[in-house]
């Protein structure tokens, strides 16, 4: 079925990133394909710069690198040497589409909101994401609440 699997997690949303996580893991327990989680950093603006302490970027990498590792530990898998996890920094759609390659993955599973006007008129990571995937994407969304 699957060889290896792509899942990008956003540590600042986990709620959407949640559900994706649990069907990823649920394809690789039946599946044994790896799973490579990949989570984006934001580029800081120059003009930001002078305003964050000199070791800004090492200490937000060390604390993504820590809920990674805490995210990995809690999952329920039974063996996690399957499990490889990656910070990245640039661009959400072009640094996950660069795991998918290193990995050779063959399905990406992402999270992502319920369409609203603002994704319709400026696209979204995911909408991205699964126009330029060279392999499967699944998109994984919250169920649709009925108020």
């Amino acid at each position: 079925m699957f060889k290896s699997i792509v899942v990008p997690v956003d540590l600042a949303e986990m709620d959407v990133s949640k559900l994706a996580i649990d069907k990823a893991v649920a394809l690789a327990a039946v599946t044994s394909a790896p799973l490579h989680f990949v989570y984006v950093r934001s580029i800081l603006p120059v003009t930001f710069m002078e305003y964050v302490p000199p070791a800004f970027d090492e200490e937000q990498h060390a604390e993504c690198e820590t809920k990674m590792a805490a995210l990995i530990a809690s999952l329920p898998l039974s063996d996690k040497s399957r499990v490889t996890s990656e910070i990245r920094m640039g661009s959400v759609y072009n640094e996950v589409l660069a795991e998918v390659e290193k990995h050779k993955a063959d399905l990406i599973v992402i999270g992502s909101h319920r369409p609203a006007m603002a994704t319709y008129l400026l696209g979204s990571n995911a909408t991205t994401i699964v126009r330029h995937a060279p392999c499967s994407v699944m998109v994984i969304r919250p169920e649709a609440s009925n108020k």
